[in-house]
């Protein structure tokens, strides 16, 4: 095995361009596109207007998938919705955070939430204790500048 390594040391290619130095240096030209999607493009906009002509016509005539399709290009799904039903308390201090984590578990429990919408109100709760937290340790070390002198 050791012998047919050393015998195709010449034909091995090894690094074919330099460190730095491309095999295109012009690389793709801007606005170049791929071929296949360049056709599929070219046959939708010639068939496009026929297409949409004939799922118009089968949602008219009773097709639900028909109707569902444009519908969801008119109206389509939505991803959120405003929270309203969950009166959260007041928030100043770390203390009413825990409150109003608990007013959105009752409100989960009630029916009031989904734990999607839980999840992202509890979210928004935790950014705010976060800031509060921050807000807390900057003012803490303010003070503590401020009494060693080196402010």
């Amino acid at each position: 095995m050791t012998e047919d390594t050393e015998n195709t040391g010449e034909n091995q290619r090894g690094r074919p361009f330099q460190p730095g130095q491309s095999g295109n240096p012009a690389g793709k030209p801007k606005g170049a596109r791929n071929r296949a999607l360049a056709a599929l493009d070219a046959i939708g906009e010639e068939h496009a207007p026929a297409i949409l002509q004939t799922v118009v016509d089968a949602a008219k005539g009773g097709d639900v998938r028909a109707a569902e399709t444009i519908l969801s290009r008119i109206w389509p799904v939505r991803k959120g919705r405003p929270v309203s039903g969950v009166e959260l308390p007041a928030i100043a201090t770390p203390a009413d955070l825990v409150t109003a984590l608990s007013v959105v578990a009752k409100a989960v429990g009630d029916g009031d939430l989904s734990p999607d919408e839980a999840q992202a109100v509890a979210g928004i709760l935790e950014i705010q204790r976060r800031a509060a937290e921050t807000l807390n340790l900057e003012q803490r070390l303010a003070a503590l500048e401020q009494k060693s002198g080196k402010r």
